[in-house]
């Protein structure tokens, strides 16, 4: 029987656990992939403690890459031995195969393996619609980046710098730094050793940013508000250092008449054609090797525990997947 990672009860790490399932022929609109990797992020410890609910028992995971092994009635986006990558959708990527929804599914181009397509899936559909749509970046802006070392600061980086910008990035000590910088970021603030707003500043002359990327969330939040030039956006796509607090409305107005949004990936690709748009853009600068997909951490999939503890004591960089 297939393997798949389930939960039973929201925790830590040690409530993931590897099962047998059982995966029948997929249903109409449905498909059924056979993962050859799968994609770790974030969202993944969000879903796994309860900050973001999902019905449980769930298996875990919202990313991954495979083959179409067989498809339901209706389906016409995929056939079998179609080669696959998706990111979103139903939870249920931790395993070695499934049934999903057939229209998330997108063709992973030749060119891309699957390794590189669970890799990048979330993190950079997430980048193209944070830097192509919810804020459209120009050349001459300049943008404050947070967690910059990681697999979508990675990503943002090196297309942040195609697009012109000038990019300062975040990350918490020095060796993280200098790979942000090797991946496109102008400059890099240890956030360890002081003030990352006040830098920003000096970077600017005094200005700030136009736009902020804050995937930390409390920690940062205040601090990314005041990195902001008057009328700038605070975007903030996560909660890595756990959720803002509830705070005044008027300080938005007193730091400069700024702007505050919370996007997700989910808004910005529910229908079937924003999700091609997206993820069309992003295979063509992969493809064009305008973006690298650095990927430093391999896990089995009965290694999942570990690699979660990784994940939230910020010990990766870049990229980590599970290999079923």
């Amino acid at each position: 029987m297939p393997k798949a990672v389930r939960f039973h009860s929201n925790g830590g790490p040690e409530v993931l656990q590897l099962e047998d399932v059982t995966v029948g022929d997929p249903g109409p609109g449905e498909a059924r992939v056979r993962h050859r990797t799968c994609g770790l992020n974030m969202i993944d410890v969000y879903q796994r403690t309860g900050l973001y609910k999902v019905p449980l028992p769930a298996v875990a995971g919202n990313e991954g890459a495979g083959l179409v092994e067989a498809v339901g009635a209706g389906v016409v986006h995929v056939k079998p031995g179609d080669r696959v990558a998706y990111a979103g959708g139903p939870p249920g990527a931790y395993c070695e195969a499934r049934n999903m929804p057939a229209d998330r599914l997108c063709i992973l181009p030749e060119g891309i393996s699957f390794e590189q397509g669970a890799a990048m899936m979330l993190k950079g559909m997430t980048v193209q619609y944070l830097i192509r749509r919810t804020y459209r970046v120009r050349p001459g802006d300049t943008v404050l980046f947070h967690a910059a070392a990681g697999g979508v600061g990675l990503i943002a980086c090196q297309w942040l710098k195609t697009l012109g910008a000038t990019v300062i990035g975040t990350a918490g000590s020095d060796e993280k730094c200098t790979l942000a910088k090797e991946h496109g970021a102008d400059f890099c603030i240890n956030y360890r050793l002081g003030s990352f707003a006040a830098r920003v500043r000096e970077i600017t002359g005094g200005a700030g940013v136009q736009v902020v990327y804050d995937s930390v969330g409390k920690d940062t939040f205040i601090g990314s508000l005041d990195s902001l030039r008057h009328f700038g956006l605070l975007v903030s796509f996560g909660n890595a250092s756990g959720p803002v607090p509830p705070f005044e409305l008027g300080t938005l107005a007193q730091k400069g008449s700024l702007y505050v949004t919370r996007p997700t990936l989910h808004t910005y690709t529910a229908s079937r054609a924003d999700l091609e748009a997206t993820s069309k853009e992003l295979f063509d600068v992969v493809l064009a090797g305008k973006v690298k997909i650095r990927i430093d951490r391999r896990y089995a999939l009965k290694d999942v525990a570990q690699a979660h503890r990784d994940l939230e004591a910020r010990r990766t960089t870049g990229s980590s997947v599970l290999l079923p």
